[in-house]
């Protein structure tokens, strides 16, 4: 083996015509492989038919072709499902498919971490621990398995499952261009969204990027005690800062940005919350999305009142921000924000 040899799903697309070249294959080969392993979903070389059988053989024993596989599949009432999903190595994740409630959509949550080394207080990801980051194939494995058990094609995908994208951003990158690329999944850029928990350099450099992917930002409050409280592990990147750091990612990309915010009653659902709010989303391009606290065994928090709810979205609304209420699927089955863990009962 050389220093190149690692399982083919380790590689970015850009990748796989230098290794071509190296098994002096022409450069159409990598094309075909991406073809096989992203399109097709293919589980052995042997399948690829196109496929010299020498390079096969080659492509088999130097770089090893695994898939992983469904541990637990449950169904939520209201049509989304969620897998448990184990690699080979053991390393298991959760990923949720959610069909939209006109069935023209179908949108998957991803995970790009096993575990998260955030340690949100109202996460159930964050109590596991952080176990490892993703490869580009072990994060695409995910959209597809939930494309096939779906039976119908992915048009959105969101990496707001388990862990931190930005803290593994050469492997989300490399699968965002995946599932963007003709020869990939075909899923256009705009409908392909991450969600950082505010690391800036993440930000910074995401904002150099040329695709046209779009960003999502857990906020989750918008006074640095509060945040602080719930969100301990990224205490140093201070609010101010992040506000800046998302004013030059819109003056660069030209593209708005998604702020989250888990309402959690008595915690930062206060009228002062609400002015620092407010005053966050001053002079930035974006868009509030009130998310009520999904329930989670052994947490004290509860969501807030469906008024508060009501008259914040009124109140962000009057001052010239788009906001929403998250249309929140899954709960039942904790498929749902912040209920993923990788365990089942």
């Amino acid at each position: 083996m050389t220093a190149m040899d690692k399982p083919i799903k380790t590689y970015a697309l850009s990748e796989l015509p230098s290794l071509m070249k190296e098994l002096a294959q022409p450069s159409f080969r990598a094309q075909q492989l991406t073809e096989w392993l992203y399109q097709r979903h293919v589980s052995s070389y042997d399948e690829m038919t196109n496929l010299p059988a020498a390079l096969r053989a080659v492509l088999s024993e130097r770089f090893p072709l695994t898939m992983p596989e469904i541990v637990n599949r449950q169904v939520s009432r209201d049509g989304t499902r969620k897998y448990l999903i184990e690699f080979d190595d053991g390393i298991r994740v959760e990923t949720v498919a959610i069909p939209s409630r006109g069935g023209d959509r179908l949108t998957v949550c991803f995970s790009t971490q096993a575990g998260c080394a955030i340690g949100c207080a109202f996460c159930a990801t964050g109590r596991e621990g952080f176990a490892r980051n993703l490869t580009p194939g072990e994060i695409i494995d995910q959209v597809l398995i939930a494309q096939d058990d779906m039976g119908k094609r992915v048009t959105n995908v969101v990496g707001m499952g388990q862990g931190e994208p930005f803290l593994n951003y050469g492997n989300t990158m490399a699968a965002l261009r995946i599932l963007n690329n003709k020869k990939g999944l075909e899923i256009g850029a705009r409908h392909i969204s991450v969600s950082t928990c505010g690391i800036l350099p993440g930000i910074e450099r995401f904002s150099e990027e040329p695709e046209q992917f779009t960003l999502a930002v857990s906020l989750h409050a918008a006074r640095q005690g509060v945040r602080d409280l719930l969100m301990p592990n990224v205490a140093r990147f201070k609010l101010g800062n992040l506000k800046s750091a998302l004013q030059e990612y819109i003056a660069k990309t030209n593209r708005r940005v998604t702020l989250e915010y888990i309402m959690i009653d008595g915690v930062n659902d206060a009228d002062e919350d609400l002015k620092a709010l407010q005053k966050f989303c001053a002079n930035l391009l974006c868009h509030v999305n009130l998310i009520p606290i999904n329930a989670i065994e052994g947490s004290v928090f509860q969501p807030s009142e469906p008024e508060t709810i009501d008259r914040w979205l009124n109140a962000i609304q009057k001052k010239g921000t788009e906001a929403t209420l998250r249309d929140s699927r899954g709960s039942d089955i904790d498929g749902a924000c912040g209920q993923l863990k990788n365990t089942f009962k």
